[in-house]
């Protein structure tokens, strides 16, 4: 059991400041109005409800803005609609991203993420041109504690309906299909074992490695897409 990690990751981005926080909060309430808009608001029968309203607490989102969200979404406070748009294109080095928005103004957003791509050296493609290089699934960090036995995660996982475990130095990654994701997270929190955190991911079939100078500009580009208001998540194969 050995691969990339995200746990790095969830510590910067919870170590974040109060504004940076406050845009990510932005950021799930969209979800959360969009997913309200399609299939309710009582996230016992909503389970896309369900997974927003834990990927919120995990970000530490307070629940009056929760349920704020919610209310908006089903039109008791003033709401925006919001349209998924998904946008693929190419880093420094041939790399591939995929950045995945909510937008109520696709005019708007599509010139922001082509100017970015732009800017630090890339480029927006068509449709279609990198999504191959990647497949959906529903991933499952884990944070390494004492207590927690390698062998012991792996059969649990797999029992759960797992498609495969993979380990670093800091944590755990569980990976399974994206129907699968719910189900495995309830029965790993049966036994006991804590979730850090979990939802559906594109994850690159390969992984490239870019020279120190293109990583630093890459990074860069990572960097001021996520930082875009109407972006959601960005998804890349850069190691």
């Amino acid at each position: 059991m050995s691969g990339h990690s995200k746990w790095h990751n969830i510590q910067a981005r919870k170590g974040k400041s109060d504004a940076q926080r406050g845009k990510i909060f932005t950021k799930i309430g969209r979800e959360i109005a969009v997913v309200v808009k399609t299939g309710g608001a009582d996230p016992v029968s909503n389970s896309k409800l369900r997974d927003v309203i834990a990927k919120a607490k995990q970000n530490n989102m307070p629940n009056d803005s929760i349920q704020r969200a919610i209310k908006k979404a089903t039109g008791e406070l003033s709401n925006v609609n919001y349209e998924e748009t998904t946008y693929e294109g190419y880093g420094v080095g041939g790399s591939a991203v995929i950045v995945e928005c909510l937008t109520d103004n696709k005019n708007r957003t599509a010139g922001d993420v082509r100017h970015t791509f732009d800017k630090h050296g890339g480029s927006l493609g068509a449709t279609g041109c990198v999504s191959y290089l990647f497949k959906r699934k529903g991933v499952i960090i884990l944070e390494k504690k004492e207590g927690l036995d390698s062998d012991e995660i792996l059969m649990q996982a797999l029992e759960a309906g797992a498609k495969d475990v993979l380990e670093d130095e800091d944590s755990f990654t569980i990976e399974t299909a994206p129907d699968e994701l719910n189900s495995v997270v309830e029965s790993l929190n049966k036994n006991g074992i804590e979730v850090l955190e979990y939802s559906v991911e594109q994850v690159p079939d390969m992984y490239v490695e870019l020279d120190e100078a293109k990583q630093t500009q890459f990074e860069k580009m990572i960097d001021a897409l996520e930082d875009l208001d109407d972006v959601q998540n960005v998804y890349h194969n850069v190691k």
